[in-house]
Order: structure tokens, then sequence, then C-alpha cells
């Protein structure tokens, strides 16, 4: 059994929120006098230590038992509790403690996560960097290995990269590519019958298997998506970085691993003959990592949950809160990066 507190402050909704911190029983009052001065501003130290000063989460109260009560279990559960209640707009608040305690063992799964020293008293993850994400990432693969494989055996053939650097294992790269490529086929066959016309509700086939809020698109629409495909496969058959650079790439690039998934499960001989050539790794196909690995966040994926209808309003509250980007279908191919767009010359393979 475990139990862990949550603390969350958004400035934006909350011009008072030192003071609310301050009256709060836990480490958010401990906090509050060092992030915010008695005019109810952030202080000059907090604005310098991190990017994007505003909203906070403070995390402790940890309860946990035997045999979980170990760091990297931590880590991974406070992880998951940081991807679902923040953005990258977010001061994630730890204890700074040393000892044998469970606010101990807090502060070490802190520091699993890339937290930084903010005074004698704080650790603060800023989720604005890409530091943080990574050393998420690296949790999540540290706690599968040893599943898999036992303590004594750890990481040793897994390549932490540097930013660029690459992510994918060969075989796991061919079978992705060859998943991708399914998918684009099929996107554009369906796209061609299809034409402009609305998908229709249980229509099936991949467009109907996507979120109900893209069926009424139209043919423009669809072809978009269908060179996404094109694009990531393209990304994995030139060595390229398979990175999402578009929403309608992400839901691609989702749709991509889960084929890829279900042909290492189901067409063996397929995959076999795809990667005979190349070498084996310990990563090769483990897709769960991957899905992990190859995405900042996975906001595309609420669109799928109809108890979250209207959620891609850019207006609505809980977009604003967590800082959702472009996840109204008619902004899917919308670059997040300028820098980082695709060519806009590149054409498509179909009219």
């Amino acid at each position: 059994m475990a139990r862990v507190r949550a603390t969350r402050g958004q400035y934006w909704k909350a011009h008072n929120l030192g003071e609310r911190m301050a009256d709060e029983p836990s480490l958010a009052s401990v906090a509050a006098p060092e992030l915010f001065d008695t005019e109810g501003q952030f202080t000059p130290e907090y604005e310098s230590f991190v990017d994007l000063p505003g909203n906070v989460l403070v995390i402790d109260d940890l309860h946990i038992d035997s045999p979980w009560n170990d760091p990297w279990i931590v880590a991974a559960m406070v992880s998951s509790i940081i991807d679902r209640l923040t953005d990258n707009q977010y001061t994630v608040i730890f204890p700074r403690l040393d000892g044998d305690t469970e606010a101990a063992l807090l502060t070490e799964s802190a520091v699993l996560l890339s937290a930084e020293p903010f005074s004698s008293e704080l650790l603060i993850i800023d989720t604005s960097l890409a530091a943080p994400e990574e050393a998420a990432h690296c949790v999540r693969h540290h706690l599968r290995s040893r599943a898999r494989y036992g303590d004594g055996h750890l990481d040793e053939d897994w390549e932490e990269t540097d930013e660029g650097g690459e992510v994918l294992t060969a075989r796991t790269r061919a079978v992705l590519h060859l998943a991708l490529r399914q998918l684009a086929e099929q996107a554009w066959k369906e796209a061609e019958t299809l034409g402009e016309q609305p998908a229709q509700r249980g229509a099936g086939g991949l467009f109907g298997s996507l979120p109900r809020v893209t069926w009424h698109l139209d043919g423009a629409w669809r072809r978009q998506m269908a060179r996404a495909f094109d694009d990531l496969a393209t990304d994995c058959e030139s060595g390229a970085q398979a990175e999402p650079r578009s929403t309608g790439e992400e839901m691609a690039l989702h749709l991509g691993i889960a084929r890829a998934q279900d042909l290492t499960r189901n067409r063996p001989r397929l995959v076999q003959n795809t990667v005979a050539s190349l070498p084996e790794d310990r990563g090769d196909c483990d897709w769960e990592a991957y899905s992990d690995i190859l995405f900042q966040d996975h906001d595309v994926l609420m669109l799928f949950d109809d108890s979250l209808d209207g959620i891609e309003d850019p207006a609505g509250d809980l977009y604003q809160s967590m800082g959702m980007v472009n996840l109204a279908p008619q902004d899917w191919f919308v670059p997040f990066d300028s820098e980082q767009a695709r060519d806009p010359a590149r054409g498509f393979r179909h009219p």
C-alpha cells in the first residue's frame, strides 16, 4: 500500500497563492515564505531558479509499505502524479531530508527525477526543462529492467543518449517502419474511398478508429493524416529521429506503436523476416518503454475518452490549466516548433 499527498496551486487562478499555501498544514506552508515575499509576489531567488515561475505542485506526506519502500518505485509513482497534475509550466516541490524515513525516501526519489536543491529544506523540479522528462523515462526503464532481468542485470545495454542522439534500436526502428507503412497504405486507401464525405459513425477502418471529434472532417484533412504516417515512416527509414512534430503525428505515432506491438505479438514470422539482418539489442521492441520515450506527453489520447467531450476546446479551463497544445483537429498539423517544421513543399504521395 502506498499514499502520497500532492497539493496543487495555480497562480493564474489564485493571486493570493502564497497566503493559501502558508495556511496548509504541510510542506506547502514551509515552501510559501521561500517562494513568495510579504506582498505575495515571487521572491527574486525563486524567479531566478525556474524558467516559468507560476503554478506549484507540492509532494509530501509519503506512506508506503515494505517491500515497495524503494526510491525507484517511489520515483515512478511520483512521476505518474506529476504527469497527471502538471504541464510544462509547473514547479514541483519536494522535502529535502536525510536519514532513514519515508520523507527522506521521497527526497531520494526526487533526486532520481532530476530535482535540484533550492534551499536547505526544499528540492525543486522545473517541468519546463527537458532533464526531468528524461529522468522519468530512465526511472520507468530501470523498473522494467528489474522486473524482466532482476537487480543484477540493469541497463547495461540501454544507451541513455544526449538530446538529438539515437533512441530506437535498429530492430525497433525496422518494425515501427513496417507498421507505419502499413497504416499509411490503409490511410491513403480509405482517404480515396471516403473522398470529401465525413466518416460515418461505426464505419470502422482507420479513420473510424480515430477520436470521434475527427469524424466530420473532409478529404483534405484525411490526406494530411495519411501524410503524417508517411512522414514518420520516412524518418524511420532514413535514420532520423521518429519524433512527432505535430499533434497529428503524435496520433500517427501512437497508432504506429500499437500496430508494431500487434505485429510483434501476432505476426512473428513477418517481424523476424524484417529484422533478420539487423543486430539484436535488449531494448528491441519494448513498445511500452518507447511509448514513454518518444512523446513529451500523451494528451492527444484523452480525445478517445467520451467523458471528456470538449477537452480539445482551447478556451476550456482544463485545456488551459494543463497547458495543452493543438488538440482541436483543425490544429493537428500545425507544427509544435516552427524551426523543426517539415518542408511545406514536400507535397503528398497522392493528390
